[in-house]
Parts: C-alpha cells; sequence; structure tokens
C-alpha cells in the first residue's frame, strides 16, 4: 500500500506541471485570438493524429530518450551530467566518422559506428568525473563548459579536414553514409527507425538494472544518502567514474542513432538546434530520473514539440505557444530541483555533487 501510495504521490507533480502548462498555453492562445478547442485539437492531431504524424513524434522523442536516461543514471547516482549536448555531438561525429572511413560490410559498419558514438560520448563525460574527482572541479560547472568544447570541435572538423566538398560549399557536414550503414526503418516510408527500439530496450535494461542488481542499489544510495554510502564502502570515485561514462555513452548513442536513421552524415548544429539534450534533461526531472517515466515525459516533449509544428501550419497560432507549454513545464522542474538543492544543503551535502 505505501508503494502505490508513493507511486501516486510521484505522479502528481509531473501531472499538475503539464495540467497548468496547457492552461497557460491557453491564456496565450486567447491572447492571439485562436478559438483553445481548435489549436490543441490542432496539436494532437499534428504528434498522433495519424499513423504517420505519431511515427514522427517517436523518432523525434528517440534521442530525447536515450540523453533523458543517461542524465537519469547520473542524476540517480547523485552528480551533475549537464554535458549531454557536448556528449551527443562527439558521439554522432565519431559514428559517421566511422560509417564513412571504416571498411567492411554495412552491419559491421553501422555496429562500429554506434560503439564508436558510445566510447566518445562516455570519455568526454568521464573525463568531467575524472576532473571533479582529481582536482574537486565542481562537475555541474565542468559538463556544462565542456558543451562548448565538443561542439566548437566538432564544427571544425566538419568545416576542414572532413568537410563535403562535393555538395553544397556552404555546408559544414560529413559526406553522406553509405546506404549500407544506414539504420533500418521500422515501417516502409516512414521516419521511424530501429534507433526506436534501442530506446526502448535501454530504457527496460535501465529499470530492471536499477531496480534488481546490487550496482544499482550503490547508485541510488550514493544519490540518495552520500555519507550513508560512503560509510557502506561504496567509492565515491569510481562509481562517479562509472555512471558518467554511462551517462555521457547513452547521450553519444543518442547521436549515433540520429546520424545512422535520420540524418546519414554529421551536419553542424543539426543536433543542437532541436535542442534534444535540453529536453532530454527535462524530461529526466519531470520524471524524478525513474528510467520509465523518463522515456514517457520524453515522448510527451517530443509530442508538444512536432503537435507545435501541425498546430502552426493549421492555425493563426504560432509555434512559440508550444515553446510557452514547454517553459512552464521547464519552470516546475526548476522548482523541484532548487527545492532539493537547498533540502541537500541544509543536511550539508556539498554544493554541485548531488541532487
Amino acid at each position: 500500500m505505501d508503494k502505490v501510495t508513493a507511486t501516486l504521490r510521484s505522479l502528481v507533480q509531473p501531472l499538475l506541471a503539464v495540467i497548468v502548462g496547457l492552461a497557460v498555453g491557453a491564456i496565450a492562445i486567447v491572447i492571439v485570438g485562436g478559438s483553445i478547442t481548435e489549436t490543441y485539437a490542432e496539436m494532437w492531431r499534428g504528434a498522433f493524429g495519424s499513423f504517420y504524424f505519431l511515427t514522427n513524434t517517436l523518432t523525434r522523442a528517440t534521442p530525447i530518450i536515450l540523453i533523458g536516461l543517461g542524465v537519469a543514471l547520473a542524476f540517480r547516482a547523485g552528480f551533475f551530467n549537464m554535458g549531454s549536448e557536448g556528449q551527443m555531438v562527439l558521439g554522432a561525429l565519431s559514428a559517421a566518422l566511422t560509417a564513412i572511413y571504416m571498411p567492411g560490410p554495412g552491419w559491421l559498419k553501422m555496429i562500429a559506428a554506434i560503439f564508436a558514438g558510445m566510447i566518445a560520448g562516455g570519455i568526454w563525460s568521464a573525463f568531467a568525473g575524472w576532473l571533479d574527482a582529481k582536482f574537486r572541479m565542481n562537475l555541474l560547472i565542468t559538463t556544462l563548459l565542456l558543451n562548448y568544447i565538443a561542439t566548437y570541435f566538432a564544427a571544425y572538423m566538419v568545416t576542414y579536414p572532413f568537410k563535403d566538398k562535393t555538395g553544397s560549399a556552404a555546408m559544414s557536414q560529413t559526406v553522406m553514409l553509405g546506404r549500407e550503414a544506414w539504420l533500418p526503418k521500422l515501417f516502409q516510408g516512414m521516419t521511424l527507425h530501429v534507433g526506436f527500439l534501442l530506446a526502448v530496450g535501454v530504457t527496460i535494461l535501465m529499470f530492471l538494472f536499477m531496480k534488481h542488481t546490487v550496482k544499482g542499489y550503490e547508485i541510488r544510495m550514493m544519490g540518495g544518502n552520500p555519507l550513508f554510502a560512503s560509510y557502506g564502502g561504496i567509492q565515491r570515485g569510481k562509481l562517479m567514474l562509472a555512471s558518467m561514462f554511462v551517462s555521457g555513452g547513452l547521450a553519444g548513442l543518442a547521436g549515433s542513432v540520429e546520424v545512422l536513421g535520420t540524418q546519414y552524415r554529421f551536419i553542424d548544429g543539426a543536433l543542437t538546434s532541436p535542442g534534444y539534450a535540453w529536453s532530454g534533461i527535462m524530461a529526466t526531472l519531470l520524471a524524478g530520473s525513474h528510467p520509465i517515466g523518463t522515456a514517457l515525459a520524453a515522448i510527451l516533449i517530443a509530442a508538444l514539440q512536432t503537435g507545435g509544428m501541425g498546430m502552426e501550419r493549421n492555425t493563426d497560432v504560432p509555434l512559440e505557444v508550444s515553446s510557452i507549454i514547454q517553459a512552464v513545464l521547464i519552470l516546475f522542474v526548476s522548482a523541484k530541483l532548487t527545492y532539493s538543492f537547498i533540502k541537500r544543503k541544509k543536511a550539508g551535502a556539498k554544493n554541485g555533487r548531488a541532487l
């Protein structure tokens, strides 16, 4: 009974955030002179109104789910990993270059590219963890700043040494990947690819790992009570490096599946402009770092984004209304995060090291 009550309580804040977000969006719709029912109906149709729109929403949700799961793992361990954007970009670049230049059959290129992306993202994330463990550099600050290094480095690589010079000279991008290295589509004529199945599989595996394994218990214990975890023999440094590596690896996987399944090349800015990384962080915080909740929240956020595009196409209401709803969700997430931070600070936790 207590577990049921705790589960219901954990659902209150996300549901309240969605309700308030829709209410604020309704006010914005009235201000611009639109119909609330018509606008939200078009938003629903744009996200789920047909099988085609549903697959578009799930395609957009795929990198958000993977990034959210990676952030969730780090957060459950008590570490702020805000560097998903840079980890995703480096993973995507590594996957693209591996698929382009590695010899061998297509299936081998595809698998190698995925692993290369995960390793690149994992190493970049673990580097921030190493800076914390070795030099006590604040993890929140280092992960944020490393985003800039990663994105600018990737931009340089596709602007000069690996730039596609056969097509438009104005585009900073690699050459097109061979078709044999593309991730298969789940349905003919649709955008949804095998990367979505990978995201679903990772969601289930992470849920089972966190709930039923010793390492999962250690991660939850470190995030919930660092002092007790240290007293019980859990080594913070090793756990941090492992958690950050896996967290960054999932962000790198998100970049890899986008390159292999959607874009078929690395394009400068194509992963940062949609805001996948920040959407993933928002999904994680909205779901309280629960793996399954994070996946569902990621689909909700993707639906707001794709539905907002449909709303703008078919009504006079601008796309920014969808952004307003997401902003309200961020506001609730920020309030929850601030409350947790203040509560933990009062309990004596170190600033920026645990949720």
